[in-house]
């Protein structure tokens, strides 16, 4: 007989095995489906895993491509490990988008860093400012931050469409649905001749690192660790549990928001009403295993559900 018995305690080989053993696995999928397909399994793994890093350009359009994914991931992951789901990135990433196109748009035609400048903060604010809704009803009504927050991209995908139908339109566009493309002065520069990678790649860099140093080696982000991991001892702490959410939904929105300007002032350099592609949705995926794993410090918590900050 083989029987199933919960660990004690979560496994921290595995937790570092389990995308090695995931890859393995999608690499033996493939491998059947090309064979049932009657197509090479090898030149279809050199289409998708060679062709894009042999050369340059390749790699960095990889790059830019992961450049969005960065940053939402890292604003998603300091929620996520207070278990506060913001499941709404994509909304926030696009009324970014809106606020830092409105400054490119305001400043058509001047010249200056302060465009870029603006644009980054304008970019932050409206994904915050997007985000700051299902934050608010979580903490006046107790709503439920993933119903709200997945419902309001929606409203942020109607809102970029009215947009560039009307008040956004280029007047000289023929009534495609898209802006003016912007100016020189509001683009992101160019990291490397002869690619679209631009700086929003190095505001990526500096994201990860600044969220590694706020969620490990902050008092703010330890705060966070612990209403994640033991609602109970948050409270017994002491910790704000309303201040716990506004962060977490304050972050993912920022970093989703300067996504989004970063498409806007990079590759697209206009807004449209596809100026996502699924990015915020994306990047749920990438942080989960981040937000999820376990601390040796916390496994106090198996033994110990209602540990306070001694037991810790």
């Amino acid at each position: 007989m083989i029987r199933l018995e919960r660990r004690p305690e979560a496994s921290q080989a595995m937790s570092y095995a389990s995308p090695l053993i995931a890859i393995v696995l999608m690499l033996i999928g493939g491998l059947l489906l090309f064979t049932l397909l009657g197509k090479n399994p090898v030149e279809g793994f050199r289409v998708f895993f060679i062709n894009p890093i042999r050369d340059l350009y390749g790699v960095s359009e990889l790059l830019l491509k992961a450049t969005p994914l960065m940053l939402c991931a890292t604003g998603l992951a300091v929620g996520f490990r207070a278990n506060v789901w913001n499941i709404g990135a994509e909304g926030q990433l696009i009324v970014g988008a809106i606020a830092a196109s409105a400054v490119a748009l305001y400043f058509y035609e001047s010249e200056g860093v302060h465009i870029l400048v603006l644009m980054v903060i304008a970019g932050a604010i409206g994904g915050m400012l997007w985000a700051a809704i299902p934050a608010l009803l979580k903490t006046r009504f107790n709503t439920n931050e993933i119903l709200v927050s997945l419902m309001l991209v929606y409203v942020a995908q109607l809102l970029v469409s009215w947009l560039v139908h009307g008040p956004m339109m280029d007047p000289d566009g023929f009534n495609f649905p898209q802006s003016r493309l912007f100016e020189e002065s509001a683009l992101l520069p160019i990291l490397i001749e002869g690619t679209r990678l631009n700086l929003a790649f190095s505001f990526g860099v500096a994201a990860l690192l600044v969220g590694y140093v706020f969620m490990y080696r902050s008092f703010a982000g330890f705060q966070m660790q612990v209403a994640g991991y033991a609602k109970d001892a948050a409270s017994y702490a002491g910790f704000s549990t309303k201040r716990m959410i506004w962060i977490g939904l304050m972050s993912g929105g920022a970093m989703a928001g300067l996504a989004g300007m970063s498409e806007v002032a990079g590759p697209m350099g206009q807004i449209t009403e596809h100026v996502s592609n699924n990015y915020g949705f994306a990047a749920i995926i990438g942080c989960i295993s981040v937000a999820n794993r376990r601390n040796n410090t916390w496994r106090c918590r198996h033994r110990y559900p209602t540990c306070s900050r001694a037991c810790c």
